[in-house]
């Protein structure tokens, strides 16, 4: 029984170790093929990444916008902001309007950054030059400020409220 199953083994083996037909294969494939379609697929892939990074989380606020200013003292003046877009970022513009009344103006340009429904952090000046405040001297508000929604995103009010004699400011833009 142990030689029946020795000379199994054996057999078995040598089939199994028998040097097996090899065949050739003879379609290389061009290497500079595969290297650019595996190109032009990220290529796809990464411009499909890029156009969907600058599209905007937030509601598009590119265009031209109402411009207010008052204080306690002050009636109401209005004026006008224009939104630009910045190519190819999400949520960015640059900011430039003004406002104009009589010996009264307010500016603003800089850069805005929506950063929530109900908020958007401005980079840059807002200068007003109004009589009733310090004599009618400008005052400037430089740096970064943020302007936030109360009312769902119609109007936005910057919250640096205090200018430069001490007294409230109420600088809005409305949508």
């Amino acid at each position: 029984m142990k030689n029946i199953l020795i000379l199994a083994g054996i057999g078995i083996l040598s089939f199994s170790c028998s040097k097996k037909e090899t065949t050739e294969v003879n379609d290389k494939v061009d290497s500079t093929k595969i290297v650019d379609s595996i190109n032009a697929a990220r290529t796809k892939l990464n411009d499909s990444i890029k156009a969907k990074n600058s599209e905007n989380r937030f509601k598009d606020f590119s265009g031209s916008h109402k411009f207010f200013y008052q204080n306690d003292s002050s009636p109401k003046y209005s004026g006008s902001v224009k939104f630009t877009k910045i190519e190819g970022e999400r949520d960015n513009y640059n900011v430039a309007g003004s406002i104009k009344s009589g010996s009264n103006s307010v500016t603003i340009t800089g850069f805005m950054q929506v950063v929530s429904a109900k908020h958007m952090n401005f980079t840059g000046e807002i200068t007003q030059k109004i009589p009733e405040n310090d004599s009618g001297k400008p005052y400037t508000r430089k740096g970064t400020k943020t302007f936030a929604s109360k009312d769902g995103g119609k109007t936005y009010r910057l919250q640096d409220m205090i200018n430069g004699s001490g007294f409230v400011d109420y600088i809005d833009i409305q949508y």
